[in-house]
């Protein structure tokens, strides 16, 4: 059953990285006999990378469920899924940045579904590595890195080797850049670096750069199976308090775990951390839509901790879902 998934799992991630469409219509190999089902219809989903991987996980475990149901999900970033929302090209935009006014005036209705956090990137292989792990980078730091660009070397931060940083940032519309952005007190458009396009994109072009420096959501930083950060890029430490070195508790970025518990305790900086959401174009009307997030929000939360997101609490679970009732 694991290696099933962790098939699955593969082939998700190689449609994220080539920008593909993921059709799901049928998962006879997984889905167990159940008695008939009459729920049927077409749900159609884009945006956010950040939470296109669990939201392909829901609708897989749904459509066990209600195998009539037809899901067409791709990727592209928050800005194109909340425009294809807005304009009635798709069902559901996947959002992970906040809405703004203008949108909401569009008729912009969301309901969260889960929470994660953008996190700062490095590559591995970085000559000033350890003293950066050690020291952490401070959000004024970030600041003349990704804003003003007065720090342009390595040297500057962490006081070793002297070295160049190349910054880079998303060159599409991103609630990835947005939330990181809006940490830096500023918008997506003023951040600096060279822009690529994609979640996938991004943590690749510091794999391939020993001195980049970029921002990732969780899903394409940590490895799902073995809960480790992936192999050439790693979480940048954040120095919340200040003090020129990553404290006990400022220490949480080994796994997966230990960051998505940390982002739950608050000891991670929200901005970055955020939540992620299914928008609308108004109050969601279709019965199939209705009873899709009504799962997401009950027994779908159980996959939501496996695959590297927060589960919201109870009582905010509760008040999302007065939103479809």
């Amino acid at each position: 059953m694991k290696n099933t998934r962790f098939i699955q799992q593969s082939i998700i991630m190689a449609f994220i990285a080539t920008g593909l469409t993921v059709i799901i219509s049928s998962f006879k190999a997984t889905q167990p006999k159940q008695a008939a089902d009459n729920l049927e219809g077409t749900i159609s989903i884009s945006g956010a990378f950040a939470l296109y991987p669990i939201t392909v996980k829901w609708a897989e475990e749904f459509k066990k469920l209600h195998p009539k149901v037809v899901f067409n999900i791709s990727a592209g970033g928050a800005g194109k899924g909340i425009t294809d929302a807005l304009s009635g090209l798709v069902d559901i935009g996947l959002a992970s940045r906040d809405i703004d006014p203008e949108e909401v005036k569009k008729g912009a209705y969301t309901v969260y579904v889960t929470k994660d956090a953008v996190v700062p990137t490095f590559n591995t292989a970085n000559p000033d590595a350890a003293a950066l792990l050690a020291k952490g980078v401070t959000k004024e730091e970030f600041q003349n890195i990704f804003v003003s660009g007065n720090i342009k070397d390595w040297k500057q931060v962490a006081g070793k080797t002297d070295v160049p940083i190349h910054v880079y940032t998303r060159s599409d519309a991103a609630g990835a850049g947005e939330t990181w952005a809006k940490y830096l007190g500023k918008k997506q458009e003023d951040l600096l670096g060279v822009g690529v396009f994609g979640d996938p994109g991004l943590a690749q072009a510091i794999k391939k750069d020993v001195t980049g420096i970029g921002y990732n959501n969780l899903a394409y930083l940590y490895d799902l199976k073995t809960r480790k950060q992936v192999a050439g890029v790693r979480a940048l430490p954040i120095d919340v308090n200040g003090n020129g070195k990553i404290d006990a508790d400022e220490n949480f970025y080994n796994t997966i775990d230990d960051l998505t518990n940390a982002i739950a305790e608050g000891k991670y900086p929200s901005p970055p951390a955020r939540n992620l959401g299914f928008l609308f174009k108004g109050k969601p009307r279709k019965k199939e839509l209705i009873e899709f997030v009504k799962y997401v929000l009950g027994d779908g939360q159980k996959y939501v901790v496996e695959n590297g997101y927060i589960a919201l609490s109870k009582t905010k679970l509760k008040e999302e879902l007065k939103k479809v009732n």
